[in-house]
């Protein structure tokens, strides 16, 4: 197996052997981050194309600095979040609708299986599911979320408490399926 470097430089001179081979080592990986943003699989697949066209564009762009992985990462939130810009616009809510929402939480979460807790994610509405990824998976905050998103921070919030209050109760109705 080739390292990142190797893959990397005979990508940017336009080796297809080296092409596939970095498409090959992190696909996988990338699909999982896709999935997380795409309402279902060929969301996910397209999100995945369009990120590597992106990869392989501007691949001469990576600069060594933190891992290849990471930056890699950050192409395909941006792709999935790009993708959303376009397709969905969220509605800002009031301060005082925003006060009237609980932050349920998501504990029972650690009882599921990846897959059941991804189905479960791709359920929500788009902009519940990109807030929820954001925040709770790739761990950005409600104000980066809110420039991201063009929308506000406090809307961020408000999404993510339905997000999980939403989550919360499919989780309690899988559970109870489960137990049947």
């Amino acid at each position: 197996m080739m390292n990142d470097s190797d893959l990397i430089k005979g990508s940017i001179d336009g080796d297809p052997r080296m092409q596939e081979a970095l498409y090959q080592k992190y696909a996988p990986k990338m699909y999982a981050v896709c999935l997380r943003y795409a309402g279902n699989n060929d969301d996910a697949k397209d999100l995945l194309q369009e990120g590597f066209i992106k990869v392989f564009r501007n691949l001469d762009k990576f600069r060594n600095e933190g891992s290849f992985e990471g930056w890699l990462r950050r192409v395909f939130v941006n792709t999935s979040i790009e993708q959303y810009r376009r397709k969905v616009h969220l509605n800002s809510i009031s301060e005082q609708e925003e006060k009237g929402i609980e932050d349920a939480s998501v504990s029972v979460l650690d009882q599921l299986a990846e897959r059941d807790i991804i189905r479960l994610v791709q359920e929500l509405s788009p902009g519940y599911r990109a807030v929820f990824n954001l925040y709770v998976i790739e761990g950005y905050s409600h104000k980066e979320i809110g420039e991201m998103l063009q929308i506000s921070e406090g809307t961020s919030k408000s999404q993510l408490a339905r997000a999980k209050a939403i989550l919360q109760k499919k989780v309690a109705e899988f559970l109870g399926e489960k137990r049947k």
